[in-house]
């Protein structure tokens, strides 16, 4: 992609003048970011994953003023019928079942994918929604049938209702309006409040983006870490022969806890094992991903990664797919062009060496790429 040129998708700014003014900082009004109708997604397709059990999706209903959610599958005929007003229906992760998401997904990659998560199509009828609240990342609200009114607002109070199913703000102060029509986004910054209501029938897409906390990223690397301690430190015992006698049994020696210390150090030395953990972590497929195994042909086709692979790489490493693989070379530079362009044309593949052209042909029967002519 080109940074540096302009784009109708952010209003005329290039991706880098997008990222310096806008990202994490403040709202963006695109009025026609795309055309209408480029992303063909019919109402019955988006109802059709609802109903799939590998599909995360919710139904959220405004009765009354009180506030019903459900988590799916969905048949058809447990949703309302498309009369009924305010109620809404979420699919998350469309990007990976439907081709028309997945392209869209990719205009954005001006962010690097260790951020970029999935697209989101919400269905809404007449009066729809889920209430004012905010979102802890940032995201895009592209409107991709009917009309979405959205009022936005920066505000410090951001508590929530205690007694809702839902997140929604206890106290919403809008200072924006808009009325989104077919074609046009939204961008907003992380936490600021927003509510949209559905003008008539509508759907929205809203692109997200992945922000881990710090304990998550604790947590995650700490496992992994674990599960090849006894590699990296070995298996060396606690040995004591200096202790003296204690009157004290119950306090735990510190010889011991510098033990520990050092095997902690020792597991964190080498620089590239948390990097390798961090990768495979980012590239992990979620828990609903599967893959559709296949055979691979050879190297007389070109190569694109599946719509589910995640595929990204460092200084030192290529992952995919919560693995991590190191890489030298012409090969790293190909792996590298793999994740920047999700794709290698044939004659690139036919340059790889033969172990990586081996293990390219592995992910083929794995099903994280497909072959293409």
């Amino acid at each position: 992609m080109q940074i540096e040129l302009p784009l109708a998708l952010l209003g005329g700014l290039s991706p880098s003048q997008f990222m310096r003014r806008h990202w994490q900082k403040k709202p963006l009004l695109v009025r026609q970011a795309v055309a209408v109708g480029s992303v063909p997604i019919s109402r019955a397709e988006l109802f059709e994953l609802a109903a799939r059990d590998a599909v995360q999706s919710r139904l959220v209903q405004q009765t009354g003023g009180a506030w019903q959610l459900k988590q799916g599958p969905f048949a058809r005929r447990s949703l309302p019928s498309l009369a009924t007003p305010h109620w809404t229906l979420l699919v998350q992760g469309v990007d990976a079942h439907h081709p028309a998401a997945h392209a869209l997904l990719q205009n954005f990659r001006f962010v690097p994918d260790a951020r970029l998560d999935d697209v989101m199509l919400s269905y809404a009828s007449d009066g729809g929604g889920v209430g004012p609240h905010f979102d802890s990342y940032d995201v895009f609200l592209l409107q991709v049938h009917g009309q979405r009114r959205w009022r936005i607002g920066r505000q410090k109070d951001l508590s929530l209702r205690a007694d809702l199913p839902l997140k929604i703000l206890a106290s919403f102060e809008p200072t924006d309006e808009y009325l989104l029509e077919p074609g046009d986004m939204l961008y907003l910054p992380p936490q600021y409040a927003h509510d949209g209501v559905a003008v008539g029938e509508c759907m929205t897409a809203s692109i997200g983006f992945r922000a881990p906390s710090r304990g998550e990223l604790a947590r995650e690397l700490l496992q992994r870490l674990a599960d090849d301690a006894a590699d990296e430190v070995g298996d060396a015992l606690y040995r004591d022969a200096s202790q003296a006698a204690t009157a004290a049994p119950g306090e735990i020696p510190g010889a011991l806890k510098d033990f520990a210390r050092d095997a902690l150090q020792a597991a964190l030395q080498d620089p590239q094992v948390l990097a390798r953990s961090l990768g495979e972590y980012l590239t992990e497929p979620k828990a609903d991903v599967w893959f559709e195994s296949a055979s691979a042909a050879g190297q007389a086709l070109g190569l694109r990664l599946a719509p589910n692979s995640k595929m990204m790489y460092d200084a030192h490493h290529v992952f995919i797919n919560g693995e991590g693989f190191v890489a030298g070379g012409k090969d790293k530079r190909l792996m590298r062009e793999l994740a920047d362009r999700r794709q290698l044309t044939a004659a690139q593949r036919q340059t790889l060496s033969a172990d990586a052209a081996e293990l390219v042909n592995t992910w083929v029967q794995d099903g994280w790429l497909v072959e293409m002519p």
